[in-house]
């Protein structure tokens, strides 16, 4: 009951600032954010990408609402309970915004600890956006107001890869391993529904779930994966898990495309120059050098910290809030959740749109391939020499699924 009390409990001085408006800044001041995602441990590296690429893209853009965002970092370890006690920590600090996106745990215990806190404290709501985090429950049973998700679910971009994968041919047998996580588990689950619609003549040959973060050594599951005479892997690994993963592959000789949902997660992209059996192609919401303004953000980003930029995401984000800050003439959770319902606006990746019903982002998808840098796709990925090339779009009313949610409104709209 303590720890209860102080999480979703204000603080005297967070009161106070909050009463001077100090924490909702008028134009020329400043938006603090929390980054709640792992900064130490098996995931460092992505995590610790994704916060530069935060901070980049809201020091990149021009923000309509005249206020500047910074990023608070606060390491979760990628633990739910670190998670809490980081939210914890940053309402206390007098932080208004979370933005968390690395395991659907996590962002389940930040979506619940929101929501509580939010409850107890009106007036003084937390608005948080998922920016990776792609568990359909999240805006499905357990969808909340306060809660929005930017990057595609689940369900999604398996309604994208499949449509993909059941017009070719040499799709007959498929793998299926991943990390023994919601993530994980529903890319499985999902993958067998909708193929099993598709292409029902595909057959499984294998369903592996392995603990996340904490294999060293993937040979054993690629023995398997060799020994049931896969063409195809599906899977929805990441980070490290998807790197040794590929590294065994290669080293195993096997001769088998892999299909993913993040294969350009830091690591990833060296272990595939190394050389793969079979062909790797990627379900996401962008692709290296996809037109627009996303070449200048990825060029520039690599310019000055010589890595990639990934988390594309981020610029949705920032454009997103600053845009409903501006609609709103308000940084107040509360006024700008209002008018994120809904919302339409222009990011990197076209025409994009904020579903009311769930606050699920409905946009376009890709499905790209693992090729060799040329004339026309110069770009280099951890300076490998190759990128990901689209070899699909998706429409997003075609990516587009159905909601369950029954969203609870403040007041009860």
């Amino acid at each position: 009951m303590k720890f209860r009390h102080r999480l979703f409990g204000i603080t005297v001085g967070a009161s106070l600032a909050l009463a001077c408006g100090v924490v909702f800044a008028q134009a020329g001041q400043t938006v603090k954010i929390a980054f709640i995602d792992p900064l130490s441990g098996p995931f460092a590296n992505v995590g610790q990408n994704q916060l530069r690429s935060w901070q980049f893209v809201a020091d990149q853009l021009k923000n309509p609402a005249g206020v500047k965002f910074e990023f608070v970092a606060f390491d979760n370890k990628g633990s739910p309970q670190e998670s809490l006690t980081a939210l914890k920590s940053a309402i206390d600090q007098g932080i208004r915004y979370v933005v968390q996106g690395n395991g659907s745990g996590a962002a389940a215990a930040i979506l619940d600890g929101v929501a509580k806190y939010n409850e107890r404290n009106p007036g003084n709501e937390v608005l948080y956006l998922n920016y990776a985090a792609v568990d359909p429950a999240l805006t499905n049973e357990r969808c909340s107001y306060w809660h929005f998700r930017i990057d595609a679910d689940t369900t999604m971009k398996m309604e994208a890869l499949t449509s993909f994968m059941k017009d070719q041919p040499d799709v007959k047998k498929v793998y299926i391993i991943g990390q023994n996580y919601a993530h994980g588990q529903q890319v499985s689950r999902y993958f067998k529904e909708d193929i099993a619609r598709k292409r029902p003549d595909v057959q499984i040959v294998g369903d592996d779930l392995h603990p996340i973060g904490q294999v060293k050594d993937f040979a054993p599951y690629v023995a398997k994966i060799k020994a049931s005479g896969a063409d195809s892997v599906v899977t929805g690994n990441w980070g490290q898990d998807l790197t040794l993963l590929i590294k065994a592959a290669h080293d195993a000789g096997l001769n088998a495309n892999f299909y993913t949902y993040y294969a350009s997660t830091s690591g990833v992209p060296t272990a595939m120059a190394a050389g793969v059996g079979g062909k790797v192609r990627m379900v996401a919401y962008a692709y290296n050098s996809l037109p627009g303004p996303a070449i200048k953000f990825q060029d520039e980003f690599k310019k000055k910290f010589n890595d990639d930029w990934y988390t594309t995401a981020t610029y949705t984000g920032v454009t997103m809030l600053s845009e409903a800050m501006a609609r709103a003439k308000s940084t107040d959770p509360v006024k700008v959740a209002a008018v994120l319902e809904g919302m339409r606006f222009k990011s990197f990746n076209g025409d994009v749109e904020m579903r009311k019903t769930d606050h699920q982002l409905q946009q376009a998808l890709y499905i790209s391939e693992w090729r060799k840098a040329d004339a026309k796709n110069p770009y280099s990925v951890e300076n490998t020499g190759y990128n990901f090339q689209v070899v699909k779009a998706i429409d997003s009313y075609v990516a587009s699924t159905p909601t369950s949610c029954q969203m609870k409104r403040p007041g009860g709209g």
